[in-house]
């Protein structure tokens, strides 16, 4: 396990780019096992590879910035912009889920 250092997430590619991948992969894994695999995909695919993940120090808590307009990027398959929005929020919240885990830290509690 690395230990987690913030000042060395601000270059996160270069520090932890296997966790990251690690945290991203078993987000995608565990999103594909509950929820419809063709729209997991289209997601994983389409935004969230242009997502970028953040730790605010002051707050001890990870963030996943998306894209704008993420719902307009979706084009592979046709579904509702509530569905997308909802299964995104989801798989957002199971990514930030998965990077405090793969870095053994305790997420901020909920205000």
């Amino acid at each position: 396990m690395t230990e987690f250092d913030p000042a060395l997430f601000e270059d996160k590619y270069a520090n932890y780019f296997a966790e990251l991948q690690r945290a991203y992969k078993n987000a995608f894994e565990a999103m594909n096992e509950r929820y419809d695999s063709e729209l997991v995909h289209a997601i994983d695919q389409q935004i969230l590879n242009e997502s970028e993940p953040f730790y605010d120090e002051k707050r001890g808590a990870f963030t996943v910035e998306l894209p704008d307009d993420p719902t307009d990027r979706l084009t592979a398959i046709v579904v509702d912009d509530e569905r997308v929005a909802e299964t995104l929020d989801r798989y957002v919240d199971e990514i930030e889920s998965q990077l405090y885990r793969v870095f053994d830290l305790e997420p901020p509690e909920a205000a």
